[in-house]
């Protein structure tokens, strides 16, 4: 099941995630609301199945991210039916969105993979205790990443004012939107755990 809702959640932020809107006062990628619960699930499955298992669902992820990749770039190319009214739209929704598909791609891989790493990490350090903490502390790294990795490979030189000082200045409110959230759902991720090991006795 939570295989299929991080799947899910995975395809949804690429796919929905271009839009623009206003969160306190500040723009963001109404993605913001999808990634968060994305990390959630790897700690979930890390703290009950192991850093293996928790690979095994980035890997399928980022599988799953660059098959839709090559189908969306495959369908904006194709050309339409007579009685296809609405390729234009397609074309600029859909066609607009590659380059942030890659670069959702290449920083979903590098943070997610980073994630397990530290999560496995603290772990260790903490003898399995404080999930709280290990939750929290490689969340928070990796979203810093994750936001990094993106904001710059989809958005830098797109115009003069896209350097990388604006891009930094940008990143910096939506990273604190992300780690706002993943701080909530902290009770989550016991309540995740807890469940998944009820179902292993």
């Amino acid at each position: 099941m939570l295989l299929g809702v991080f799947i899910g959640l995975l395809v949804g932020m690429n796919l929905l995630g271009g839009k623009i809107t206003t969160l306190l006062g500040i723009s963001v990628s109404v993605g913001i609301f999808m990634v968060p619960l994305t990390f959630l699930i790897t700690d979930i499955i890390a703290e009950v199945f192991g850093k293996k298992t928790a690979q095994q669902f980035v890997i399928i992820g980022l599988i799953t991210l660059i098959i839709t990749f090559v189908y969306t770039a495959l369908f904006v190319i194709l050309g339409p039916h007579e009685r296809y009214e609405f390729n234009d739209a397609y074309v600029t929704i859909f066609g607009t969105s590659l380059r942030m598909m890659i670069a959702s791609i290449i920083a979903f891989a590098v943070a997610q993979l980073h994630d397990v790493w530290a999560f496995e990490f603290w772990k260790k350090k903490t003898k399995g205790k404080m999930l709280w903490l290990r939750n929290n502390l490689s969340t928070f790294v990796s979203q810093a990443i994750d936001t990094l990795l993106f904001m710059t490979i989809a958005f830098y030189g797109i115009s003069d004012k896209f350097t990388f000082a604006f891009i930094i200045s940008l990143s910096i409110p939506y990273y604190l939107f992300k780690i706002a959230f993943a701080a909530i759902d902290t009770p989550f991720v016991y309540l995740g755990v807890k469940w998944l090991q009820s179902g292993e006795e």
